[in-house]
């Protein structure tokens, strides 16, 4: 029996060839099939190149298993998950490695309404299976239709805006290269049908599977120039980066600058908030303080959860939360079944810059001025748990606070940091915050510190 390496703790993720091919793809989509016994579900695919041989795989497996599936084509992740709640279908698969390497592909899996399918939910099961190939032969085997979502899917997205409030704003919008073009001209479209004053800037736009921009993953600094420079040629009120499935947007203020997903989180979190107080909302434990602030000032409730769209949205759906946000930018809508959608979140924004009429670095000036934080910077070990456990050692002489919700996270009044191991990659995550107003060390201060030590 083959072990099957490339099923991680919320989706699969893989090399190509060794760790996930068509054959793997086949027998995920057929132990998904014998598993659910769906009647029928929903399948689209990124713009890699191999994503197209993927899907057709899984479809595959799928029909042998007795599914029928609904193609939705070239999409990014949220689009399948609209369909699994929108359509009557009783789960999807959307094939895509995200803003993984150009030699890695994945998949995501979900259930009925969109409902994740985890480690803790499902995922084992469908692993365990596709090893052992214990597979049923059916009787009467699935078919395969085309379908469109997107029209429908973009009046879903209209739903979070009030199209006569929207005041003219230009944004710079940076597809690079992946999925997200598609969907940027049917809402250009949708807004010009209902003479809303937006212009869009359009880079890298166009989708193409070679990635000609580099891997659209606006999170790496390196990234980050094209949609910055073009903000400021442009003379722009916005920018908006997305990444390969457009399942995370980022945004650029007017000045050009990269606005940390953490204080997105808080902007969102208060517009929430301003509409409903006594909403939940719900975050992760990397970056907290600004989020637990902003929550507390606009009476809301906070909910602590683990990194990871499969327990962000349990915890969402748990307690009913209005909002969830990782500081990783990805956002989460009760309205949207407790999906992430890397295109609610700049709808919104552009909402707050027309009903405010404030620029959004002027939004989040408070938030980055009191809270200043280091950003999520990555480090390449052999060990992730020998290296958590060193740290862990070196700071417990000064007593600091201690939550283990998702690696560890260190509180010592004046400044916090938290370190985990990637879900998807081999490596370690940091991420530190401070109160500037009691805090006299400078991040930089911090950030080598724990360098040093993760690097001894």
């Amino acid at each position: 029996m083959t072990t099957l390496t490339c099923f991680k703790a919320y989706d699969i993720r893989g090399k190509l060839g060794t760790e996930l091919n068509e054959e793997i793809a086949y027998k995920v989509g057929r132990a998904y099939g014998q598993i659910y016994q769906p009647k029928t579900i929903v399948v689209g695919a990124d713009i890699r190149l191999s994503s197209e041989g993927l899907k057709q795989a899984t479809i595959k497996g799928l029909n042998d298993a007795g599914v029928d599936v609904l193609d939705l084509g070239m999409t990014g992740t949220e689009e399948v998950y609209f369909a699994a709640f929108h359509l009557d279908v009783q789960g999807g698969i959307e094939i895509t490695a995200s803003h993984n390497p150009m030699d890695y592909n994945g998949m995501k899996l979900v259930r009925e309404n969109a409902r994740p399918i985890g480690a803790d939910s499902g995922l084992k099961d469908i692993q365990a299976l596709a090893e052992s190939e214990q597979f049923l032969a059916v009787e009467i085997k699935g078919r395969t239709h085309k379908y469109d979502i997107v029209p429908e899917f973009i009046d879903h997205l209209m739903t979070y805006i009030d199209p006569f409030q929207i005041k003219p704003l230009k944004l710079v919008v940076n597809a690079g290269n992946g999925a997200a073009g598609h969907v940027i001209d049917a809402i250009e479209e949708k807004f010009r049908q209902l003479n809303i004053p937006i212009t869009f800037i359009k880079i890298h736009h166009q989708a193409d599977g070679h990635f000609p921009n580099g891997i659209p993953n606006p999170i790496l600094i390196e990234n980050r120039d094209s949609t910055s420079q073009a903000v400021l040629a442009h003379q722009a009120d916005l920018g908006i980066a997305w990444d390969g499935d457009f399942d995370r947007c980022f945004l650029f203020d007017e000045k050009g600058h990269f606005i940390e997903g953490y204080y997105i989180v808080g902007l969102l979190a208060q517009a929430f908030l301003l509409k409903q107080s006594g909403e939940k909302i719900v975050h992760d434990p990397r970056l907290v303080w600004n989020t637990l602030d902003i929550i507390e000032k606009y009476q809301g409730i906070a909910v602590q959860s683990k990194s990871g769209h499969s327990f962000i949205k349990d915890q969402m759906r748990e307690h009913n939360a209005a909002y969830g946000g990782e500081m990783s930018a990805h956002h989460y809508f009760r309205d949207f079944a407790y999906c992430d959608s890397g295109m609610i979140p700049w709808l919104l924004v552009v909402s707050l810059l027309s009903e405010t009429s404030q620029s959004l670095s002027s939004l989040v000036e408070d938030m980055i001025s009191h809270f200043p934080c280091s950003g999520e910077i990555n480090f390449k070990v052999t060990d992730t748990a020998y290296t958590i456990q060193k740290i862990f050692d070196h700071y417990a002489d000064q007593n600091p606070s201690i939550d283990q919700t998702d690696g560890i996270s260190l509180d010592f009044g004046t400044w916090r940091f938290n370190v985990r191991a990637s879900n998807t990659e081999p490596l370690l995550r940091l991420n530190i915050e401070s109160r500037l107003d009691h805090n006299p060390q400078p991040m930089q201060h911090y950030v080598d510190q724990l360098s040093a030590l993760i690097q001894s």
